[in-house]
C-alpha cells in the first residue's frame, strides 16, 4: 500500500484519532468532561446540578469507581469531580491533575450541591447533558455520539458557537463516521471548535485485507508515537493491576493457574481492567472509545511478542493489525451496545497474534471468524469489576481461534452466525450487535436500574 493512497492516509488518521490516552472508564470520564466544560462556562460553583443521560451512559457509570474521588462511584461523583477540579482542555484526561487533597474533598463538597440524575429520552446511544445553576447564571453542555464531542453549549438560554448539521441515517453512513455519529438518528449539532470530530475519517474503508496490507507496508514513523504510547501506558497499568488489590483480581487468579504465555496474555489484559475499573489513576490508551478494549487489543499481542522475542517492528506491525481489526469490528456495532466490546477486541488480539507468529492472511482471517463464533453474544451490563473476567474469556477465544486453525480446525459457513468470507461474518456480527441487541440493551438497563440500593440505582 502506497503512502499516497487514500486508504493509507485514512488508516493513519483513524489510529491517531482513536488510540488516545484516557484516565478511568471512559463513560464516567465523559460525564466529568461534560461537567467540567459546564463548570468552566458557568464560572462559579453551582448550587444545583442536573445530569441527563442515555441508558448506556448510566449503565457504564453506575458501578465503576471514578479516579480521584476517594473511591466514589456513580454519576454524581463523576460530575462533581469534573465541576470542582476538572480541566476540560485535557479531554479524556480531564481529572488527571486532581491532587490527593482535592480528591479527599470531593465527597464533602458534593453535599453542597443539589445533584440529580435522570434518564434521557433520546435516539442517541451516547447522549449526555449537564446543566448547572449558579447565583446569576445557568448553563448546560451536551455531548453526543463520541465521548468528547460537545454538540451544544447554552448560557442563560443563548446557544454558543454551534451550528446544525444534517447527518446521514443509513448504516453505511454510520460506519463511515464511527465515533462521530455511529448511532445518530436525528440532526446533530457540532461544536465548531472541535476539528477532530468535524474531520472524521471514513471508517468504511477498513477491511481485513486492507488492514493486513497496511500493516506490512506502513512507514513506522507514521504510527510509532501512538503505538509506543499504547505499549508503555497499557503495560504500566497491567503491572499495577497484578501488584495492587483491585476489584476481583482476575489477573492474579489467572496467574495462580500457570504462567505460560497463553495464560499470561489473558492475565495482563485482565489485570489492566482490574485496575482501571476499580479506581486506578494511571491512564490507558483506548480503542473504539474504550480503555478495556484498548487493553484487550494490545496487551496479549505485547505479551506474545515478548515471549517469542519478536523485534520492535514486528510488534508494532502486529499491533496495527489488532487495533485496526478491533476498530473494524466495532465500526458496524457502534461505540455502546448490549454487545460486549471485549469480544471484538479479543478477536482483534487473536488476529494480531496470528499475524505476529505466521504473517499469513488466511490464518488471520480464520482466526477472526473462529473467535467471533465462540464468544459473540456476550452482553455488556456496564463497566465494573467483572469486565476483567469477560476480557480474559475474549482473549481466550482469540487465541483459541488462532490455535484451532493452526491445528486444522475451523468453523464453517452456516455454523450459526458464520458466513463464508471474513467480511460477511463481520457484517453478521455487526447486525447482531447494532440492531439485534437493542431490546436486550433496554432490558439490561431496566434490570440494572431496579437493582441495588441508594446511589447505585439509576
Amino acid at each position: 500500500m502506497e503512502k499516497t493512497e487514500r486508504v493509507y492516509e485514512t488508516y493513519v488518521k483513524i489510529l491517531k484519532r482513536e488510540l488516545l490516552p484516557a484516565m478511568g472508564c471512559t463513560e464516567p470520564i465523559a460525564v466529568a468532561y461534560c461537567a467540567a466544560a459546564a463548570g468552566k462556562l458557568l464560572g462559579e460553583k453551582p448550587s444545583a446540578v442536573r445530569i441527563e443521560a442515555s441508558g448506556n451512559i448510566i449503565k457504564n457509570v453506575k458501578s465503576v469507581i471514578v479516579p480521584h474521588t476517594g473511591g466514589l462511584r456513580g454519576m454524581e461523583a463523576a460530575a462533581a469531580v469534573g465541576i470542582l477540579y476538572g480541566q476540560p482542555e485535557k479531554k479524556l484526561e480531564v481529572i488527571s491533575a486532581v491532587t490527593e487533597e482535592q480528591a479527599g474533598s470531593v465527597q464533602g463538597l458534593m453535599k453542597e450541591m443539589d445533584i440529580t440524575v435522570s434518564a434521557m429520552d433520546t435516539p442517541h446511544v451516547l447522549d449526555l447533558r449537564v446543566s448547572l445553576q449558579g447565583i446569576e447564571h445557568e448553563v448546560s453542555v451536551r455531548i453526543q455520539d463520541a465521548h468528547t464531542s460537545i454538540t451544544e453549549m447554552i448560557r442563560d438560554g443563548v446557544s454558543l458557537e454551534c451550528r446544525e448539521e444534517k447527518e446521514e441515517t443509513s448504516k453505511e453512513s454510520e460506519k463511515k463516521t464511527f465515533g462521530k455519529a455511529a448511532d445518530s438518528r436525528e440532526n446533530a449539532v457540532e461544536n465548531k471548535g472541535d476539528a477532530l470530530e468535524n474531520s472524521a475519517p471514513d471508517y468504511s474503508l477498513l477491511t481485513v485485507a486492507g488492514i493486513l496490507d497496511f500493516a506490512r507496508t506502513a512507514d513506522m514513523e507514521d504510527v510509532r508515537e501512538v503505538l509506543e504510547r499504547q505499549i508503555r501506558l497499557n503495560s504500566a497499568i497491567a503491572r499495577e493491576g497484578l501488584t495492587g488489590k483491585y476489584g476481583a483480581r482476575i489477573g492474579c487468579v489467572l496467574l495462580k493457574q500457570d504462567s505460560n504465555v497463553r495464560t499470561l496474555a489473558k492475565a495482563m489484559a485482565a489485570a489492566g481492567s482490574d485496575a482501571r475499573m476499580n479506581g486506578c489513576e494511571l491512564p490507558v490508551v483506548i480503542n473504539s472509545g474504550s480503555g478495556n478494549q484498548g487493553l484487550t487489543a494490545s496487551l496479549p499481542v505485547i505479551t506474545y511478542a515478548e515471549h517469542y522475542r519478536k523485534t520492535e517492528e514486528e510488534l508494532y506491525r502486529a499491533l496495527l493489525v489488532s487495533n485496526l481489526v478491533t476498530l473494524h469490528l466495532k465500526a458496524g456495532i457502534g461505540r455502546l451496545s448490549a454487545y460486549c466490546g471485549a469480544v471484538s477486541a479479543g478477536a482483534g488480539a487473536g488476529a494480531g497474534i496470528a499475524f505476529l507468529l505466521t504473517g499469513d492472511d488466511r490464518v488471520v482471517n480464520h482466526t477472526i471468524v473462529n473467535a467471533l463464533a465462540i464468544t459473540s453474544g456476550m452482553v455488556c451490563d456496564g463497566a465494573k469489576a467483572s469486565c476483567a473476567a469477560k476480557i480474559a474469556l475474549s482473549v481466550e477465544a482469540g487465541i483459541m481461534g488462532f490455535e484451532m486453525y493452526q491445528s486444522g480446525s475451523q468453523f464453517y459457513d452456516g455454523d450459526g452466525l458464520v458466513s463464508k468470507g471474513v467480511e460477511n461474518t463481520i457484517q453478521n456480527i455487526s447486525a447482531l450487535g447494532h440492531d439485534g441487541m437493542k431490546e436486550t440493551d433496554k432490558k439490561i438497563i431496566e434490570i440494572m436500574c431496579s437493582a441495588g440500593k441508594g446511589q447505585n440505582r439509576c
